[in-house]
């Protein structure tokens, strides 16, 4: 089978979770093991398991629209790709709309057609949600008080900029690729011309990987960029970190 294959890790559990590089070096081996042909492999390091803030997720159904002869999914485990029962079970829907399969490297076969597959399946993914559940119990308090002080809170770091001294700065050489992304939809180009030319140009992503229009749009709509950090719920002002005007809106 032709896979493309997602791996994910937040920031404080990479001890529970396996490291991005322990994923994707299981996703290769159970490939060559298989003899399955990985094509590509789209990682979100650093995030929760939520929907939000996971470019790399929204960059892979992308693909997977634009390369139909993909035929499916490979997944260290099924909470990697979602820990919340609701979400989970939407993007294994998400992948059936485009026949596609979903394989897990540490789960027997996740297909839904079959009724006990189906059963275990959502088991595992009420064991993930209760286990996120306290997870979150435990580390949302800290992180809330961080970010109500304007501090930066955990998680992914946007591209244009770097954490030193456990604060956000900004990186200058990647801030200017932020510049032209915004330059360019102000001059009316479009996500997937914007993501054409900075992949033509050799552009650098955060992670490593290729741009596509998700990739942009997410960008084009971080409120960081105009100086607002946002983190569950709270919002706090850093003009310091303003890279694009406030006004600009897209």
């Amino acid at each position: 089978m032709k896979l493309v294959g997602y791996c994910r890790v937040s920031t404080d559990n990479q001890k529970d979770e396996g490291t991005i590089e322990l994923q994707t070096r299981a996703l290769t081996d159970y490939c060559e093991a298989k003899g399955h042909q990985l094509i590509q492999t789209f990682q979100d390091e650093g995030v929760s398991g939520g929907l939000e803030n996971r470019p790399a997720l929204a960059e892979m159904f992308t693909f997977l629209e634009e390369n139909p002869d993909t035929e499916g999914v490979l997944i260290y485990k099924l909470d990697r790709l979602a820990r919340d029962l609701y979400i989970q079970e939407h993007l294994i829907k998400k992948l059936e709309a485009l026949n596609k399969s979903l394989i897990s490297t540490k789960e027997p076969d996740l297909a839904s057609g079959d009724p006990m597959r189906k059963a275990f399946r959502q088991f595992m993914g009420i064991v993930s949600e209760l286990e996120k559940s306290f997870i979150t119990m435990r580390l949302s308090g800290g992180r809330i008080n961080k970010a109500k002080n304007g501090k930066y809170a955990g998680g992914g770091i946007a591209l244009g900029y770097e954490s030193i001294d456990k604060d956000l700065v900004i990186h200058e050489a990647d801030a200017e690729t932020i510049k032209t992304i915004y330059k360019m939809k102000k001059n009316k180009k479009g996500l997937r011309e914007i993501a054409r030319h900075l992949n033509e140009s050799n552009t650098p992503t955060a992670r490593g990987g290729k741009w596509y229009a998700g990739t942009v749009k997410y960008i084009l709509e971080n409120p960081l960029y105009k100086g607002v950090m946002e983190y569950s719920g709270v919002e706090v002002k850093r003009p310091e970190l303003i890279l694009v005007a406030r006004k600009t809106s897209y």
